[in-house]
Order: structure tokens, then C-alpha cells, then sequence
């Protein structure tokens, strides 16, 4: 698969080729819908809390006499059934466990498949390299605008890198674009968002980075981790 690769004006000045067997070839939507229902639940805390009618603020005076009005019995407005009143049911202090997990192979190859849906939608805009002059958000919008997005985008950059500063500077209020570590992008960033907006040397070193390893190899000999010789 040829994928252009654009500068910063937008104008087309190579290809970079994509071997789609190394994405997975095809589509697997059950292998990205488990690994985005994963992301999604890691997401959450787990601390949600409500008030029952003891700890909601308000008189606690009897609404009306008990007998003779016709209506049906009630104490104070802080019930459950009163507007502003507490949870009938209310979640108590016991942290929720919301974690769900995948094989690392298998979260790996989701990621991927991800990233082939992208190219094969014609989402992903690969960049010969992402650098401003000047923390400028007109000029990162700018940037959007000549590449053609004009949706969400996830916007991938180098982590800790001095030539990016100026891009995390520039784009970091920009209300539809999301920055991210080119190293962290996901199954559930990319499809949360219409276009992925990448480096080209940053996206090379992704596609050969440990996100690589889907096979046995990843428990063999693991990229990205030092080796015993060379940690002495």
C-alpha cells in the first residue's frame, strides 16, 4: 500500500510504502471491538458516588400531617421519590473495578488492524516532518487546513523532543485536535478520532517498534527492553 507523504504545506512529495500483511492483511472488527471495549473500561475510575436521603442538605421538617389530607404519607422532601431528594439505591464507598486486560499479542495486532482501517479509509496523513518555527495556534490550524482535515485528528509527535516543543505548544487549544506520544497511539485513539496526523519517521519507528512483535518473538527477545549485558 502507497501512502503520500505530505509537508507542511500540504503539497505531495513521496510515497511510503505500507505492507498490509504486516497490518494483518484484513480486517478483524471483533479483534478491534474487544481491544476498544479494553481501552475504554481502563478509562474508568471506578469512584462514581451518590447521596441517600440522610446525606442530601434540606429540612428535615414533615412535609404535612400524617392523617386527613387525602394525600399519601410522606416525611421530609428528601426522598426518593422528590426532586433533588437521595438515591433510593445509593453507591457506597466501595471503589468499582471496571479493569479488563488482553493478551499483549493480541492488543498488539488490534492496534494494528487499527491503523490498516485508517489507510485503507484514506484517514492517516503522514508528514515529512512536524515543525513550527513559533508556538503559534493559527499556524497549527493553518497546517490542519493545507493537509485537509477538517475533522477530529489525532496529531502524533515525538515524546520529549525539542522540535516538537513548538507543535505541543501551538496545538495543545486547538478544540478538535488531540496530541498524543507517537509511541502511545492506540486502537482506541485513532477511532475516536477521523484522521491520524504522524511523522513519517515517527510512524516507521512505530510500525518497527515493539508494536511489531505479534508473535512468539515478543516473549523471546522483546524490543524496547534492555538486556542484562547491557544494563551492566
Amino acid at each position: 500500500m502507497d501512502v503520500p507523504v505530505y509537508d507542511m504545506s500540504g503539497k505531495t512529495i513521496a510515497q511510503m510504502t505500507i505492507d498490509e500483511k504486516s497490518l494483518g492483511g484484513t480486517l478483524n472488527p471483533a479483534l478491534i471491538k474487544q481491544a476498544y471495549v479494553m481501552y475504554h473500561a481502563n478509562l474508568r475510575q471506578g469512584s462514581a458516588r451518590t447521596k441517600n436521603r440522610h446525606q442530601v442538605e434540606g429540612s428535615t421538617k414533615k412535609l404535612y400531617k400524617q392523617k386527613g389530607t387525602g394525600n399519601a404519607r410522606h416525611g421530609d422532601r428528601k426522598a426518593n421519590l422528590f426532586k433533588g431528594g437521595g438515591h433510593g439505591h445509593s453507591k457506597k464507598r466501595t471503589r468499582e473495578d471496571f479493569h479488563s486486560e488482553m493478551p499483549k499479542k493480541m492488543r498488539r495486532k488490534a492496534n494494528r488492524n487499527a491503523l490498516l482501517a485508517k489507510l485503507m479509509d484514506a484517514e492517516v496523513r503522514v508528514i515529512d516532518e512536524i515543525s513550527f518555527s513559533e508556538p503559534r495556534t493559527r499556524a497549527f490550524k493553518s497546517f490542519l487546513e493545507a493537509i485537509k482535515v477538517d475533522r477530529s485528528a489525532l496529531v502524533a509527535l515525538p515524546h520529549c523532543s525539542e522540535k516538537s516543543l513548538n507543535a505541543r505548544l501551538a496545538g495543545r487549544n486547538v478544540e478538535d485536535a488531540t496530541l498524543v506520544p507517537a509511541e502511545q497511539i492506540n486502537c482506541f485513539s485513532m477511532l475516536n478520532h477521523r484522521y491520524l496526523v504522524i511523522g513519517r519517521k515517527d510512524l516507521e519507528a512505530w510500525l518497527n517498534g515493539p508494536c511489531s512483535q505479534t508473535g512468539k518473538i515478543a516473549k523471546i527477545s522483546p524490543l524496547g527492553r534492555k538486556t542484562e549485558e547491557a544494563a551492566k
